[in-house]
């Protein structure tokens, strides 16, 4: 039987708690961008392109790191 808890770290090459590091730095990451979308949405002048080239950042190094 598989465990619930390791299968899918270990499908991305990586171990439990080294993947809910990754988890945890990105659900962290996003929570801060979405801080900057609502000033932007208010102050459009303000962060034009900081959520948008943060996402690309992350989603290129979500690639880069995934071995699948």
């Amino acid at each position: 039987m598989k465990n619930i808890f390791t299968q899918h770290p270990s499908e991305v090459g990586e171990e439990y708690l080294e993947h809910g590091y990754h988890a945890m730095k990105y659900a962290l990451t996003f929570l801060c961008l979405s801080l900057v979308a609502i000033i932007h949405a208010v102050f459009p002048f303000l962060f034009k392109t900081a959520a948008s080239d943060k996402v690309m950042k992350m989603a290129d190094n979500m690639r880069n790191r995934n071995p699948l």
